[in-house]
């Protein structure tokens, strides 16, 4: 690689490696985050319906998934009033959507800038070997097609960074969007359940 967009080459390999990074950290997390909701929050209510709040609360601070946090915020509000506990229970799921959100920004962006840098360090390729012919008389040939093969590799570089970051991100969004759904509807019926039950006592 010449020194002709050799910056921008590297730029590129650094970003792809932490596209990398993000990646796989993220699916690790978001693989623990998903559960059966179902089973875990009718758990929950089988213990809380024992009259044993407490251990149901204990259950869900143990539990490292949103949806036992979720749960968990309910439970803590149960005996307030019906907006309040709604309240809580939405305001818990921002926190958790937040975090299962991080980085996958981060991950978009390296998707869109990394053409536009492979695109900048082609200009830097082809500026170099214009002033390359005009500076000398006899350019040799071998010069000129280094030259040439820099600006294109660099324009691969950020296309070979870009594409498998687009496509991580949108693996990464669809399971965040599950989780999100889940989320919503453990959400919906532990609220639905403590609702139920003030209405009857």
């Amino acid at each position: 690689m010449s020194v002709s967009g050799g910056f921008v080459f590297w730029l590129l390999a650094a970003l792809g490696v932490a596209a990398l990074v993000m990646f796989f950290e993220r699916l690790f997390e978001l693989r623990r985050a998903q559960i059966d909701w179902q089973d875990f929050i009718k758990g929950v209510i089988n213990v809380v319906s024992g009259g044993n709040e407490n251990e149901a609360l204990a259950i869900c601070d143990d539990a490292p998934y949103p949806v036992a946090n979720v749960a968990a915020a309910a439970i803590r509000h149960a005996n307030g009033t019906a907006l309040a506990m709604r309240e809580a229970v939405d305001a818990q799921g921002r926190v958790e959507i937040s975090r299962l959100d991080r980085r996958l920004v981060s991950l978009a962006v390296i998707g869109q800038v990394a053409p536009l840098l492979g695109l900048f360090g082609t200009i830097l390729g082809f500026v170099k070997t214009v002033l390359l012919i005009n500076g000398h008389e006899i350019v040799p040939r071998a010069e000129l097609v280094e030259s040439a093969l820099s600006a294109t590799l660099v324009a691969a570089a950020g296309l070979a960074v870009a594409i498998p970051s687009a496509v991580m991100y949108a693996h990464l969004r669809g399971r965040v969007d599950r989780i999100v759904a889940d989320l919503e509807a453990a959400a919906t019926e532990i609220v639905g359940y403590f609702s139920s039950r003030r209405a009857r006592t």
